[in-house]
């Protein structure tokens, strides 16, 4: 793949915007559109609750499938066939005349979580080391985009025009930008030989499937509940025979001594972590803002107003992850990742105590959207920089799937919390339950500053790095 021009910042722009549109808003939008969706198509709750489960399996299981396919045959070639799945999906799911159909739909649009590992693959292939963190930060601000942008816009489109144009929002923007990857995105150089692994991407599919669909379904069928229970033993199963399978085979999906490797495995830990503080909040500060004053300290307020509180933390989460790049250069991505660790750590430590204010929970929610700009682009290019270059797509798509796991960690939790502290009297949650949903989420960044501290330095990485390198081979004049 050809280095970068100096237009080449038109590149990560492209990139971050197909990461916006394909996954992290296309992901997001059903959120408000829930109630309507479950009138419209005439189904329960739970039935329209699926429209988003269905997503989020699907892209936990194609993220490191497409990063591997994108290592194999080419980044570009595999983001181009991504996009194009993503499109059709979300244009089937937009136009869905039943539930079936719908979930069909959003199945496939989940695809589209291929765009991060493959942008990283290009980032790194295309662009100087110099460039390559504050490229991978811009990257990876864009997942919590997303949902502040679907809130934003959510009330006018469904007030003007309906709820299925909240769906179509994602395709209007995905439409111009894969011809625009078409036509940006340069093509790369010819690829090592090797095979996809599809016995170890089946049993890796069927392990995730069941072990998200317990965890997302957990509070609707009980944490206790024959469905959930058996699922959880089946995905213990998928897991060991595909850990079985994955230590045998020549070429594997995931290289398990390179997942074993320091740098590899601190910041996938790390990124499981910051996943849970992401949703934590997105679940904590919109409930406590929108119950009754009635309360004594909640807020009685509109989503719409639930949803403004998220922006400036999603500003703040986008500008740190474009400033990680002249961090990284200056202070290294192991300090990024402990700044992050800090700073969310401390604007959930400040809304334990400090919460019967709006302006509490905007100096909280910014700590917190700045903390994790800073988290999520450092684990990205943590990971990125431990790899070999052929390995890129595959470990970065590990590293963003345990985000989505640790964000359904997050919501599930987080609600748990909240509804376990509900009063009798009135059904609602007690101040306590934000409180110590707020402690969880704290706590959960002291662990990641841990794991910040054991984190490799820059130049233990590089020595790594150039030891499981293939030997360049010898000159002419030497053999």
């Amino acid at each position: 793949m050809r280095r970068a021009e100096p237009g080449g910042r038109g590149l990560v722009a492209l990139l971050a915007f197909l990461g916006v549109m394909a996954y992290s808003l296309a992901m997001a939008v059903v959120t408000p559109a829930l109630p309507l969706l479950q009138s419209g198509l005439r189904t329960t709750a739970a039935g329209a609750a699926w429209a988003l489960t269905a997503m989020t399996l699907s892209a936990a299981v194609s993220t490191p499938v497409a990063g591997r396919l994108g290592d194999l045959y080419g980044p570009r070639r595999v983001l181009l066939a991504v996009l194009g799945v993503a499109t059709v999906g979300m244009v089937v799911a937009a136009a869905a005349p039943t539930l079936p159909v719908m979930l069909a739909g959003r199945a496939l649009a989940g695809v589209g979580g291929g765009v991060f590992p493959l942008a990283y693959t290009i980032v790194r292939e295309v662009f100087p080391p110099a460039r390559t963190a504050s490229a991978i930060g811009l990257m990876s601000s864009m997942l919590g985009l997303g949902g502040a942008l679907s809130w934003c816009v959510a009330g006018p489109i469904i007030d003007l025009l309906g709820w299925r144009w909240l769906l179509w929002l994602p395709v209007f923007g995905l439409v111009p930008g894969l011809l625009a990857a078409w036509w940006i995105v340069p093509e790369a150089a010819p690829r090592p030989a090797g095979r996809v692994d599809w016995w170890g991407a089946g049993l890796f599919a069927a392990c995730l499937v069941a072990a998200l669909t317990a965890l997302t379904q957990g509070m609707a069928w009980g944490w206790t509940s024959p469905g959930v229970l058996g699922l959880a033993g089946l995905a213990a199963v998928f897991a060991a025979v595909w850990l079985r399978v994955e230590s045998r085979v020549t070429d594997p999906l995931v290289d398990l001594r390179l997942m074993r490797r320091r740098g590899v495995w601190t910041a996938n830990a790390a990124s499981l972590l910051s996943g849970y503080a992401l949703m934590a909040g997105g679940i904590l500060f919109p409930l406590l803002v929108q119950l009754p004053e009635s309360t004594g300290f909640g807020f009685g307020g509109t989503a719409t107003q639930a949803a403004l509180l998220q922006i400036p933390a999603s500003i703040g989460m986008t500008a740190a992850g474009m400033t990680c790049g002249m961090l990284d250069r200056r202070i290294g991505s192991r300090a990024v990742l402990l700044l992050g660790a800090v700073l969310t750590g401390a604007g959930y430590a400040f809304v334990v105590v400090a919460h019967h204010e709006m302006w509490q929970l905007y100096v909280g929610g910014i700590a917190r959207g700045v903390g994790l700009g800073f988290a999520y682009a450092a684990v990205a290019t943590l990971v990125v920089a431990a790899v070999p270059a052929e390995r890129t797509g595959v470990a970065s798509g590990i590293n963003t799937l345990l985000r989505t796991v640790g964000a359904s960690l997050g919501t599930q939790v987080s609600a748990v919390i909240v509804a376990a502290s509900a009063t009798a009297a009135t059904g609602l949650p007690a101040e306590g339950g934000f409180a110590r949903g707020f402690a969880v989420s704290a706590a959960v960044m002291g662990g990641v500053l841990a794991l910040a501290l054991l984190a490799p330095r820059a130049g233990a990485r590089r020595r790594a790095c150039r030891a499981e390198a293939p030997a360049e081979p010898a000159p002419a004049a030497e053999r």
